[in-house]
């Protein structure tokens, strides 16, 4: 696997597995060999296509439970146009409880609702595609967006960086727009010190968690990667 003269074989071995229902890509030797590839932008762009083709196959027998994109971005769009609402809410009630209640309501909404369309943004705006919305996670349901892994490597791993770190930030303006509203609404204290409270709570699950498992984490696989081919050039 190390000589490119044998990634035809690994590749073709690995689809071949995923063509017969074996779909744990990582137990494959899928993720170590695409790792190998992207370290060279040439190798990168010459196996996107086949790469893509078994991801996609993969995802697709794994993920029962899909929705087109353009669904999937109407309805986190529409949650994004409720927590406004709730903003309005907030600013028109002469209710201080419900004000803040309101105004917690719109940071927890906006940083689900803004987090994975944009992903979407951001990767379209650099050329990359998406194949499909998922439910991710079961317990507490979690909207996933797949992305088409062939458009993927082939553009730059800067690129792909943030991309991913995009939805990381933007979960994290959900909560400091909904408290930019908090002095305008006469909401009590306590609605400030929760969104606050909140904001606080997902950076760190960011710091902690992220950048070990999830967007964070791979913001700086992409970003060692395009390291790496400029020290090559």
């Amino acid at each position: 696997m190390s000589d490119p003269a044998g990634f035809p074989a690994e590749f073709d071995r690995i689809e071949a597995a995923v063509d017969a229902g074996q779909t744990d890509l990582r137990a494959l030797g899928f993720w170590r060999l695409l790792a190998k590839v992207k370290a060279d932008p040439i190798l990168a762009h010459h196996w996107a296509e086949q790469a893509g083709r078994i991801d996609r196959k993969a995802f697709e027998a794994r993920a029962r439970l899909r929705v087109p994109v353009w669904f999937g971005n109407a309805v986190l769009v529409v949650g994004t146009l409720v927590g406004a609402a709730a903003v309005v809410f907030a600013l028109t009630t002469d209710s201080e409880t419900q004000a803040g209640l309101a105004l917690i309501f719109a940071a927890l909404t906006w940083s689900v609702t803004l987090h994975v369309p944009a992903h979407w943004l951001v990767g379209r705006l650099m050329g990359m595609r998406f194949l499909a919305y998922y439910v991710r996670d079961l317990i507490p349901p979690v909207p996933g967006l797949k992305i088409d892994y062939a458009t993927y490597l082939r553009v730059d791993p800067e690129a792909r960086a943030w991309m991913h770190a995009s939805g990381a930030i933007a979960s994290k303006i959900g909560p400091i727009l909904a408290l930019a509203f908090w002095p305008a609404s006469g909401a009590p204290g306590w609605a400030g010190w929760a969104i606050l409270g909140y904001g606080l709570l997902i950076i760190g699950t960011d710091v902690f968690i992220s950048t070990r498992k999830s967007d964070w984490k791979r913001y700086r696989r992409e970003m060692r990667i395009a390291r790496a081919q400029a020290a090559n050039r």
